[in-house]
């Protein structure tokens, strides 16, 4: 730089002798035409010399370009797409590797970069593919892309298995494959990935066992692993203190309810083979919203099951429990709305101490085993706050409590398929009765 600005230094000086001479050239009038040449000379002298300075005085700024590893392993993920997949305006179809993909405007679609202040090479932060539908699997040079925060892959058709070289990935906090055809495990490398605090690989085909090193990742949040073939026991998860947010449901997970997290506030172990009792359920105070439908589960529902404070819909039904332990006192505070606790084997009266809590407006108790009369102040609630009471399939007994007769309250109930003399005329009855020989046969059972 220095060596030019003193070459422009020279020309400037020279064109000033230059300039001198013209003028002394211009008093001879015989020399007029010369003068005027090197006048025109000079004057495209000057301009070369002052366009020089003014760009060597601009300053310049280098753009750091995207790690070449990187730009690879991008090109690696667009190839293992089927191309007739690609379609256009998707975001894959926006990926022109004639350009840089962290400095080309419009471009790249889906990806985020850093942009480091020093020289250094830019970096792949995330990736968030849209829901295009495309059809391929996920490359192994994915690994590659150590900087990666966030992969977010959704609802396409993304098939194999997922690449054990995810565990090169180490800064990632978010590992989101849902609504695609991957198979095989889930990779024991994940468990490197210290960093994670969403874990998302529902609606796959994955099958084997829950990594039992799973409860290292003391960062997860949000563990969905929902909708697959995942076998074997659901691993002790109570060191996983921040986990919020566990959905296991739609599996083939045997064995008992394990001990769960603390703070969780959101579970779901539905349509699994789960057996035993449920009592590590109801230590988890923080819960909103408990599923622990379609399983095997028996014994006794707890009354602390039924009075968690928090929780706003609990989903027992399709399991074996046998008996519902009533509440020793009102509970006013609970936010239980929603309860479903239909297809079990429950017996007995019906539970009066429902009545109790204040929030229930949903109640399915059909396709039990219970008997005697319907309480009533079930009528005195379906006439005020509850808006939906469904009892078919039992071996209730006796009349209608005077609510269910009028048939004012705009209600959903269902009363049909028990032993009542439940007129035909009342909407609630419709579906008739069991036969006189089933009720009687039953009632000899019970007694």
């Amino acid at each position: 730089m220095n060596h030019l600005l003193s070459e422009c230094h020279y020309k400037c000086a020279k064109s000033l002798i230059a300039k001198q001479t013209i003028e002394s050239l211009d008093r001879l009038p015989s020399l007029e035409p010369m003068a005027k040449q090197l006048r025109s000379l000079l004057s495209s002298c000057l301009l070369s010399v002052t366009v020089t300075i003014v760009l060597l005085h601009i300053p310049s700024r280098v753009h750091s370009v995207t790690l070449k590893s990187d730009v690879e392993a991008l090109q690696a993920l667009m190839q293992a797409v089927d191309p007739v997949s690609i379609v256009r305006y998707s975001y894959l179809h926006s990926w022109d590797f004639a350009f840089d993909p962290c400095e080309a405007a419009g471009l790249f679609q889906g990806i985020l970069c850093t942009f480091p202040t020093d020289k250094s090479a830019n970096r792949i932060m995330a990736i968030d593919l849209d829901p295009a539908g495309y059809d391929g699997f996920l490359t192994a040079s994915i690994g590659n892309l150590t900087e990666l925060t966030s992969l977010r892959i959704s609802k396409n058709n993304f098939r194999g298995p997922i690449p054990e070289t995810i565990a090169n990935l180490q800064k990632l906090t978010r590992l989101s494959l849902p609504q695609n055809l991957f198979t095989g495990r889930i990779p024991q490398g994940i468990i490197n990935l210290k960093h994670l605090q969403i874990l998302d690989l529902s609606q796959n085909n994955l099958s084997s066992k829950i990594p039992a090193d799973i409860t290292t990742l003391r960062s997860l949040e949000q563990l969905s692993l929902s909708n697959n073939a995942l076998s074997g026991r659901i691993p002790d998860l109570s060191s996983l203190w921040q986990l919020s947010t566990l959905d296991l449901s739609s599996n083939n997970l045997d064995g008992i309810v394990p001990n769960l997290p603390m703070n969780l506030r959101k579970l779901s172990l539905s349509h699994n083979v789960l057996s035993g009792h449920v009592s590590p359920v109801s230590v988890l105070q923080h819960l909103t919203v408990l599923d622990l439908s379609d399983n095997r589960l028996s014994g006794l529902i707890r009354q602390e099951i039924l009075t968690l404070p928090l929780v706003e819909r609990l989903n027992i039904s399709n399991n074996q429990f046998t008996e519902m332990e009533p509440m020793t006192y009102p509970r006013e505070g609970l936010q239980l709305r929603v309860l479903d606790a239909h297809a079990n084997r429950l017996h007995g009266h019906l539970p009066i101490s429902l009545v109790n809590i204040a929030n229930l407006s949903s109640i399915d108790l059909s396709h039990n085993l219970f008997s005697g009369r319907i309480p009533l102040e079930y009528g005195a609630k379906l006439g005020s706050s509850w808006r939906s009471l469904l009892l078919e399939g039992n071996f209730l007994i006796g009349n209608l409590p005077p609510q269910f007769i009028n048939g004012t309250v705009a209600v959903r109930a269902n009363l049909a398929h028990n032993c009542l003399r439940c007129p035909p005329n009342i909407r609630f009855c419709r579906g008739g009765q069991r036969a006189n020989t089933e009720c009687v046969e039953q009632q000899d059972h019970s007694t």
